[in-house]
Formats: C-alpha cells, structure tokens, sequence
C-alpha cells in the first residue's frame, strides 16, 4: 500500500483554532481524520480533540494490520468520540457540552470507506472530477436533497442539525467502499475551506498538483477570499498509488498550533504507534 499525504491547518480571523485533524497508518490500512470545534458553545477545540484521539486510538487498537470492518468501526468510532465528549462534559460539570462535527475515512484493500457529522466534508477527485463528497447536515442540504419532513425556511438554513456532544444521538452517514484507482486524491476538509473556494476549484487543484502543493495553495485562496473575516481552515489530503508505483515522498505538514493526537515530529507529522510499519 503505497500513498501520499499532506495536512495543514490556519487559524485564519478567529480568535483560536478549534480545528483539528490528524492520520494513521499501518502497512494494510491508513486513516484520515478532521474535526471541526463548534462555535457558540464552549472548548470546541476540546470536542475536536477528544473526536480525534477517540477515533485515532481505537483505528491504532483495532488495525493489526488492518479492519475487520472498516464501515462498522467508522461507525462505532464515531459513536465513542460522541460520548467521551458527553463524559467530559458531565466531569467538568458542564451545562452546555462542547460540540464538533467529524469527517473521518478508511482507506484497506484498495478501497475507501468514511463517514461524517456535520459539515466537515470529504472530496474524492478522479481524473479532474469529484467523483463523490459528503453532503452537509445542515438544513441548506436538506432542502438541496429534497428532505421536505423539516421546513429550513424557519431556521437559518447554514445551521447544522447535529454534531457531535449534543445531547441527542447524532446523525451521521457512512459510505463505502468505494474502489481507488491510481492517482485518485481524497481531500478531508472543515467548512473554512469548500466554503470558500469552489468545486471546481478544489477538483482542478487536486488532479493537478501534489497534495503537498494543492493543500496550501486552496487555503491560501480560502483565506484571500473570506479575508479578516476567514474561518479556521484545515484539511488533510492524500494520493492513492497502487502497488508498485513509486512512491511519492511529500513535504513536511504544516500545523499552526495543532499536534496531532499521536507522537509527531518536529514538523507536525503524525506518525503511527511504533508497531506499525510505513506505508
């Protein structure tokens, strides 16, 4: 299993970073995680944080070398970071819990699975075209899908309807497996990101540059775009190579201020737990 992976967050306009995103791999399988902090309820970088160690830990417990099902433990992964974030809270005596959507995907025997709550979305860009990404649970996607049990006239339409840490169970969707072909490019990004640069965009950047490069070139535009106003932007993108192919060696990661839960190195790799062979 062969492939390449750049990630990189900015804090963009916001006071702090809630972002957090982070990899892990073993010789058979990798994961591709992004969480979101959600604004307008307290320590959503914690929620971010706890989703990511959450989800990262069990894949390093689980993976010997890889899943037995990928989509059962995406599910279940994203279920426990859900009531870790609930355990938090209630130990901290907390009246409102900290909040954060997650994207997180699978890649094992030439296939990928993901699955995701909110609006941090994943892209997989085939020959110049996205070929699937996440839809939004937000009611601005509901009205897009033709969902007609809620009115999203009543609400602002760019809210979101779950997330992970509120107190109902969250509503999520998992999807897979899906068969990579060489070449092909997932990009795992928070709404700081698609929501300011294009489809289009993010499809043309993607097919024509390594991840090292298209990565910081599409925040960079997101930033110009939003301006001092700009989100937290972050995303974690990797190329697909088949077996046999030379691998592509990319540049270091680059993070603000965000390690990622597992060991990293000076420049903010993520690396696997020291059992796991490289990829």
């Amino acid at each position: 299993m062969k492939f390449s992976v750049f990630q990189l967050s900015r804090k963009g306009g916001r006071e702090k970073n809630e972002d957090r995103m982070g990899y892990s791999y073993t010789k058979e399988a990798c994961l591709f995680v992004v969480a979101d902090g959600m604004g307008g309820h307290p320590e959503g970088e914690v929620a971010a944080q706890l989703a990511l160690q959450t989800v990262s830990l069990d894949f390093q417990r689980l993976a010997r070398p890889k899943l037995e099902d990928p989509a059962e433990f995406l599910e279940n992964a994203l279920l426990s970071a859900h009531h870790n974030i609930l355990k938090y809270a209630i130990a901290n005596q907390m009246e409102d819990p900290p909040r954060t959507t997650l994207v997180a995907s699978v890649v094992q025997d030439g296939n990928i699975w993901w699955v995701h709550c909110g609006d941090s979305r994943l892209y997989l860009v085939r020959s110049g075209k996205v070929l699937a990404r996440t839809r939004d649970h937000s009611y601005m996607e509901l009205r897009g899908s033709g969902v007609t049990s809620i009115n999203p006239d009543r609400f602002n339409r760019n809210v979101l309807f779950t997330c992970l840490g509120s107190p109902s169970r969250p509503f999520f969707d998992v999807a897979g497996p899906t068969e990579m072909h060489r070449s092909d490019r997932i990009m795992l990004c928070s709404d700081g990101l698609w929501s300011s640069v294009s489809e289009t965009v993010i499809a043309r950047e993607l097919a024509n540059k390594s991840v090292s490069r298209a990565i910081p070139d599409l925040i960079d535009a997101a930033l110009r775009k939003a301006g001092a106003t700009s989100d937290n932007v972050t995303a974690v993108a990797m190329e697909w190579e088949m077996p046999g192919a030379e691998r592509f060696e990319s540049d270091e990661p680059v993070s603000d201020t965000l390690p990622p839960p597992l060991e990293p190195d000076a420049g903010g790799k993520a690396e696997p737990r020291p059992d796991a062979p490289a990829a």
